[in-house]
């Protein structure tokens, strides 16, 4: 009997191990996509708008999933990375117009991270210059002496301080007759909703995000095998990361306006008392402190290496974190002159919360681009099984379609002042 449990248990064992193996693109993409940006804008569409905002939020959960999945179908159907694939199906002059709009999204998400880390080191007494610094060399030395196993697990390590975030949720206990009561007026035509409307999706479902797991499931060496353990990574991923906004939201529109709305912040440090509310000013502040690092630390980690991801495929030339910098001098270059150019404009002294929405409304206005593409390469790259085909082909087209459009009338509407 000893023996037949033995040969039972065995399989489930191996399966484990093997999903086990294939966990942290997802999960990690989906921390990173919980950064500065998705936190300044959901805690500015609490305290702003009350609860109004949070079934967008969740709405988002389903449509992240869908078009972070389309990337895993790419890489582990293809073998190749987003970049290659648009270079290879739709030319030069393509590759480079998907390569700008993912450099544009990077380097606004790396200031918005570099800010938030900058305004977290101010709240302990330090000068954003030394700690964006400090931050930068130590960011950019993990990356050149790591592998992306290794790499991936300090993401993961750093962004599990965002669960703070759950708590700050649930000890501000929202009532469900006001969320019901608000929902009842939804200020469609306020440009003020709309602009905070796209920066919630611009900050959610990203380039850079769809850019870096496609990249990052390659590099981590996974095949079709692995495509069951990679989907309910990435789902599980998806349902996190909407969650923590979602709570945030909460957390803020308790802590602002009573659960109601109707203020505007303008700094980190508001932002951080508001959360110390409900903690408490020591407990709260920290455990804010902990959370925003961790979402900062996670993302500035992922743009810088899915921009030097997409410059060298864009070239022609892709490189692995497995090589050491001699031997991909351009990749780790591109990777350094990121984080270089990103501190130094931070320390010049920005402000954070303009900066987050306005990058967030960027992602959002360029989401046609981003999803376009990503749809027509999974339709025109893939075969058999992977392929997205009959009524399943025609939902996602239509769900994509209309998150594009919402997303690029909300933020030219919102941006305009045209609600």
């Amino acid at each position: 009997m000893n023996g037949v449990h033995t040969a039972a248990a065995r399989p489930l064992t191996q399966r484990f191990r093997h999903f086990l193996a294939a966990v942290g693109p997802g999960l990690v993409v989906m921390l990173a996509d919980t950064e500065t940006g998705s936190v300044i804008a959901s805690a500015q569409s609490g305290a702003r708008w009350g609860l109004r905002m949070l079934p967008l939020l969740l709405l988002l959960i389903p449509l992240l999933y869908l078009a972070q999945e389309l990337t895993i179908r790419l890489a582990l159907g293809t073998g190749k990375g987003y970049g290659e694939l648009v270079l290879r199906r739709f030319g030069r002059a393509a590759s480079w117009l998907s390569t700008a709009t993912l450099l544009i999204s990077c380097f606004g998400a790396l200031l918005t991270q570099l800010s938030g880390l900058a305004g977290i080191g101010e709240m302990l007494g330090v000068p954003p210059w030394q700690s964006v610094s400090l931050l930068a060399l130590l960011i950019f030395l993990m990356v050149a002496t790591g592998s992306y196993r290794s790499v991936e697990r300090v993401a993961i390590a750093l962004g599990v301080f965002e669960l703070a975030f759950l708590a700050e949720a649930w000890l501000a206990r929202p009532e469900p007759a006001v969320l019901l009561a608000q929902l009842h007026h939804l200020p469609w035509r306020d440009h003020d909703f709309l602009y905070l409307a796209a920066a919630n999706i611009g900050t959610c479902i990203m380039p850079w995000t769809i850019f870096y797991q496609q990249s990052a499931l390659l590099d981590k060496g996974l095949g079709q095998a692995d495509l069951k353990a990679a989907r309910l990574d990435t789902l599980l991923g998806a349902a996190l990361c909407q969650l923590i906004t979602a709570a945030i939201l909460i957390a803020a529109a308790q802590a602002f306006g009573g659960g109601h709305g109707g203020q505007s912040l303008d700094s980190v440090v508001q932002l951080a008392d508001g959360f110390g509310r409900l903690l408490g000013p020591i407990y709260g502040r920290l455990l804010f402190a902990l959370a925003l690092a961790g979402g900062a630390l996670v993302a500035t980690i992922v743009v810088c290496l899915s921009a030097a991801w997409a410059l060298g495929e864009a070239s022609g030339r892709r490189h692995s974190l497995a090589e050491h910098p001699r031997q991909a001098p351009w990749f780790y270059g591109c990777f350094g002159l990121m984080l270089l150019a990103g501190a130094l404009l931070v320390s010049s002294g920005v402000n954070l919360i303009r900066l987050s929405l306005a990058s967030g409304v960027v992602n959002a206005v360029l989401l046609p681009v981003t999803l376009g593409f990503l749809y027509w390469l999974a339709r025109s790259e893939l075969r058999g099984a992977l392929r997205p085909r009959g009524a399943y082909a025609g939902v996602l087209a239509l769900a994509l379609a209309l998150t594009a459009g919402f997303s690029l009338y909300a933020g030219l509407a919102g941006a305009l002042g045209a609600g």
